[in-house]
């Protein structure tokens, strides 16, 4: 079955679909804790989860998108457990470790592999990310903080129902999931005004700065006065970045890092530290200068686009994070055809590890797929 399939089917159709997948098969033969999932073993717990959410009143009332959203979260909530599950030493008892941080690295790869939609795509890995977040919005030192950040991250109310879903799959009474803390999540996201759309900031300053460091007050209104404006590409190598910024942002002054790499005759293998030394150094000079220009490197990882986001708002400059995503299979032509390619095992591996940008990251994020461009 195509992703086109999937998404349009019941849910009952779509497990029956996943149960002969071999992701599944892995979770069949992960054991839980007896004390908090007395049904057994991972998937017949995610078989229980799937069930409960169409037993939820507000189903019928869902969007089509939605409950297909729902469905997978349901589906790969808890697909890296079989890659984090453990033995505690020190209690005994079974755990899972980060499995949803995981979670959302293989959800994204089998999301890919069925050809969903970008958009949707990375609202489902996300959701897989944070679905266990409403059972402990009590253990928060800021419960409306988290639930506004959650609100750009996913949608609150398909965690509150997620979570819901969790929390009633299983058979156990020992639970780290109350209902009554899942209540308490809907009910702060409501008094937030972000229950079913994302938290409405008083400008993208505002939104940019929360992210970064979080203000004493939701309602800041920081002034918008930018000293100059960057626009960050990312993408796999071979993605299409340079013809992009050809054709969007023709005359702009543009940092690349292949750029200053082919300058300097260092082979992409080679230590990298001369590159990156030259890139910020330049960077510097046109963000002095109060110059908007465009940063062009590969910049999928979340961690090494934070660090040259810090570099350029500690100058004061408006950020755009424009992701390019082609197939997978069209990466590896464009990138077979370049002057200096990549190897192929190369880019596999980016694209194992690809962490697409957020809105918590920059002022402004452009998101394309092939010809399709989505922006929020």
């Amino acid at each position: 079955m195509n992703w086109t399939d999937l998404a349009n089917a019941p849910i009952e159709q779509v497990v029956a679909w996943a149960g002969q997948q071999p992701w599944s098969g892995a979770m069949r033969a992960c054991l839980q804790d007896a004390d908090w999932h007395a049904e057994g073993d991972v998937w017949t717990h995610t078989q229980m989860v799937c069930a409960e959410l169409s037993q939820i009143g507000e189903w019928a009332d869902l969007l089509p998108q939605e409950r297909t959203v729902l469905s997978f979260t349901a589906l790969l909530h808890d697909v890296a457990k079989p890659l984090t599950t453990r033995l505690d030493p020190i209690t005994g008892r079974t755990t899972s470790p980060k499995h949803a941080v995981k979670g959302e690295h293989v959800a994204r790869g089998v999301l890919r592999g069925l050809g969903c939609p970008l958009v949707l795509r990375e609202e489902i890995a996300r959701m897989v990310r944070y679905h266990g977040r409403p059972a402990f919005l009590l253990e928060r030192t800021d419960p409306a903080s988290e639930v506004v950040r959650l609100s750009w991250m996913a949608t609150n109310r398909l965690l509150f129902l997620i979570a819901l879903a969790d929390t009633r799959g299983r058979t156990t009474a020992e639970t780290t999931r109350p209902e009554e803390n899942l209540h308490l999540w809907r009910m702060v996201a409501e008094e937030q005004g972000c229950y079913t759309h994302p938290f409405r900031f008083a400008n993208d300053q505002a939104r940019f700065l929360f992210f970064r460091e979080p203000s004493p007050s939701l309602h800041y209104a920081p002034h918008e006065q930018y000293k100059a404006s960057v626009t960050m590409m990312s993408g796999l190598p071979g993605s299409g970045k340079d013809r992009w910024l050809a054709v969007h942002r023709p005359g702009t002054p543009v940092v690349s890092l292949d750029g200053i790499r082919n300058k300097l005759k260092i082979d992409p293998s080679d230590d990298q530290g001369a590159v990156i030394q030259a890139a910020r150094e330049r960077c510097r000079e046109l963000l002095r200068a109060g110059a908007s220009f465009a940063f062009n490197a590969t910049n999928v990882i979340r961690q090494t686009r934070r660090r040259w986001i810090d570099l350029f708002a500690d100058y004061g400059a408006r950020i755009e994070l424009v992701y390019i995503e082609p197939p997978l299979a069209t990466v590896i032509k464009q990138n077979a055809d370049r002057a200096s390619a990549i190897p192929e095992a190369v880019i596999h591996r980016l694209a194992a590890r690809v962490e697409p940008p957020t809105w918590g990251e920059c002022h402004n994020l452009v998101q394309l797929e092939g010809a399709e461009a989505t922006s929020r």
